[in-house]
C-alpha cells in the first residue's frame, strides 16, 4: 500500500509516498526556517501564504521522486491538527482536491500521532507495543503511553511552555539564532566543565514539565539580577541540561509506572543530542528514536501513521474533514 501523506502544519511544506507504513519512497520538506527567522519566530499568515505557494510543487516532486502517478496511490493522508489554523487549512484542502480528483481514500492523521510513527520508519523490528512515548517539540511536551494503534492516553504535559518553545525563548534572551533548539545545543557543546545549576519545577502532576520558570530564571540571570551573569554558553549548558533532566526523569519515571516494552522519543526536540543520549543512558528499557530528518515535521510520518490506521482500524474520512488547530493526544 503506498500512502501519500501531506503535512502542512506549521512552517514546513512536506509531501512523502511511505509504503506498508516502513519504507520511504520520498520524502520533501520546504522549510521556511530563513523567511521567519529574521522574525525570531514563525510568523501564521507568512506561513501559509508560502504553503500556497509551495504546496503543489512539493507534492509534485514527492511523486516523481517516488516514481509514482496517481494511479499507483493507495490512499492520501494529511495533517488535521494540532497546528496553525491556516497552515493547516492549505495541506488539508489540497489533499481534499487530490483525494476527489483521484477517487483515493482520505486518512485525517493527528500530528503528534504522527510523530510518533517516525519510529516505524526506522531500519529493523518495528517497535513493540504497549510502549511509551515522550513527544516534545516547539508546541507540546507530552508523557504517552500507546497500547495498539489508535489507542493512546496521555499521561502527562506541560502546563506552560513546551520544551522547543522554552528553547527558542531562551536563545533569544542570550542573542542567539532561531530555531534556538540547535542554536543553544551549538553553545553547550563548547562548555567542558558545567558548573551553573538552574532549578527544575516541582509540579503535583507526576509526569507533567513546566518551562515556564526555569525560562524567567535565565532571563533575571542575563539582566543581572543575581550578580554578575556568566558567559551565555556556560548558561546556555545549564539550561539545557535543565530541560534534558526534566524531560528524561518524567519519561523514565513514566515507563517504570507501566507496563511499557520500550520508550519512544519524537518531535523536534528529539533532534537534541544531549536528550537522545541522556535517555538511552537512564532507562532500562529499549529506547527507539527516528532519524535528525524525520525529528523535525515531515510527511513521512504522516504517510506511516495512515497505514497502520488504515490497517488496524479501516479509518478513511470523510472529504468534508475539517482542521482542528487545538487537537490532542489521549
Amino acid at each position: 500500500m503506498k500512502v501519500l501523506g501531506i503535512e502542512t502544519s506549521c512552517d514546513e511544506t512536506a509531501a512523502a509516498v511511505v509504503e506498508d507504513g516502513r519504507r520511504l519512497l520520498s520524502n520533501i520538506v520546504a522549510s521556511q526556517i530563513d523567511l521567519h527567522a529574521r522574525y525570531g519566530g514563525v510568523v501564521p499568515e507568512i506561513a501559509s501564504r508560502k504553503h500556497l505557494e509551495l504546496m503543489a510543487p512539493v507534492v509534485e516532486t514527492a511523486l516523481s521522486t517516488a516514481g509514482c502517478r496517481a494511479e499507483k496511490i493507495d490512499a492520501i493522508a494529511v495533517t488535521i491538527g494540532p497546528g496553525l489554523a491556516g497552515s493547516l487549512l492549505v495541506g488539508v484542502n489540497f489533499a481534499k482536491a487530490l483525494a476527489y480528483a483521484w477517487e483515493k481514500p482520505l486518512v485525517a492523521v493527528n500530528h503528534l500521532e504522527g510523530h510518533i510513527y517516525a519510529n516505524w520508519l526506522l531500519e529493523g523490528p518495528e517497535p513493540v507495543l504497549p510502549c511509551l512515548n515522550l513527544i516534545v517539540s516547539g508546541g507540546h511536551s507530552d508523557v504517552v503511553v500507546m497500547t495498539e494503534h489508535g489507542s493512546f492516553q496521555r499521561l502527562g504535559q506541560t502546563v506552560d511552555d513546551a520544551a522547543g518553545e522554552a528553547f527558542d525563548k531562551v536563545a533569544r534572551l542570550l542573542g542567539l539564532g532561531f530555531p534556538g533548539g540547535p542554536e543553544i545545543e551549538k553553545a553547550a557543546t563548547g562548555v567542558q566543565q558545567q558548573t551553573l545549576r538552574l532549578p527544575r519545577a516541582r509540579l503535583s502532576g507526576a509526569y507533567d514539565f513546566s518551562f515556564s520558570g526555569l525560562k524567567t530564571k535565565v532571563q533575571r540571570i542575563v539582566r543581572g539580577e543575581e550578580g554578575d551573569p556568566p558567559p551565555r554558553e556556560e548558561l546556555a549548558a545549564a539550561f539545557q541540561e535543565a530541560v534534558v533532566d526534566a524531560l528524561v526523569t518524567k519519561a523514565v519515571r513514566a515507563a517504570e509506572d507501566h507496563d511499557v516494552a520500550e520508550v519512544l522519543l519524537s518531535g523536534g526536540v528529539a533532534a537534541n543530542l544531549a536528550l537522545r543520549e541522556a535517555l538511552a543512558a537512564r532507562c532500562s528499557l529499549p529506547v527507539r528514536v527516528p532519524a535528525i530528518s524525520l525529528c523535525t515535521d515531515n510527511a513521512a510520518m504522516i504517510g506511516a501513521c495512515a497505514y497502520y490506521r488504515i490497517e488496524a482500524l479501516g479509518d478513511t474520512a470523510p472529504l468534508e474533514v475539517d482542521v482542528q488547530p487545538g487537537l490532542r493526544i489521549g
